[in-house]
């Protein structure tokens, strides 16, 4: 069941449910209904808040993803939240390392699937050729170990972006971001529980990215789900919900 969308200001956000603040970000390809099944699983017991990242409307000289990361802390700001419990799926967890490297007081617990910050092998190790549909498809098809969940909708939905040539540009700019701005360095430093959840079969930040992000982080659990490739939540709603749930109910009850 799609969520209702609330504005405030320049924010365009979910709000649902009661409770311990979870917060989610979307990744460059992401959007709300990537969560659809993980929000209505979580918003019975939990708060559940997911904005809108704004990929598409940043300055072209400030597209990047630590100007994604300011966008957050001025939604944090505007809702007045605290004690999160901040998850970010590929470029949302990008942001969401920045925004707890910057802010680490706002965040509880911090929950990373999928995400950049030490490598990420955009477009499959290619340039988006805009004409091509059948290659839009087959770069679509990466993101998952199914190559079902690379539907018709969610094809034309990343056909008619990279063929929109402002947009295609930030795309770019914001992939060029996330892969120079490395992470390693700042890792060590987090002293938040980390839970990092990653699909064994993830070809864009493959296995050996969660590793690190294991070895890097002092306080982190790895949890890994078979069959599945860059986008667990929609992959595999239900491991996925079920490994961050059990988590969280430990972590938040230490």
């Amino acid at each position: 069941m799609a969520q209702e969308l609330k504005e405030a200001g320049e924010f365009k956000y979910i709000d649902a449910g009661q409770g311990p603040t979870l917060l989610f970000l979307h990744g460059l390809f992401g959007a709300l209904s990537n969560f659809e099944e993980t929000i209505a699983h979580f918003s019975p017991n939990y708060r559940v808040v997911m904005p809108m990242l704004p990929l598409y409307s940043l300055p072209m000289l400030n597209t990047n993803v630590k100007a994604l990361a300011s966008f957050l802390q001025r939604f944090i700001k505007k809702l007045e939240l605290t004690d999160i419990n901040l998850l970010g799926n590929s470029l949302g967890g990008h942001v969401a390392l920045v925004y707890s490297s910057r802010h680490p007081e706002s965040v509880r617990t911090l929950i990373l699937t999928g995400s950049s910050g030490l490598y990420e092998n955009a477009f499959g190790g290619s340039f988006p050729r805009r004409e091509d549909k059948e290659f839009i498809r087959q770069k679509v098809a990466v993101t998952f170990y199914d190559p079902k969940f690379a539907t018709d909708a969610l094809v034309d939905e990343c056909y008619v972006t990279v063929n929109d040539r402002a947009k295609l540009i930030r795309i770019l700019s914001l992939a060029k971001s996330a892969i120079r701005h490395n992470m390693a360095a700042e890792l060590p430093k987090l002293k938040m529980p980390v839970c990092l959840i990653w699909g064994k079969q993830d070809t864009i930040t493959p296995a050996e990215v969660a590793a690190e992000f294991h070895t890097l982080i002092p306080h982190s659990e790895l949890f890994w789900i078979d069959h599945c490739g860059h986008a667990a939540m929609m992959e595999q709603p239900a491991a996925f919900n079920g490994i961050l749930d059990g988590w969280l109910g430990k972590t938040l009850k230490g």
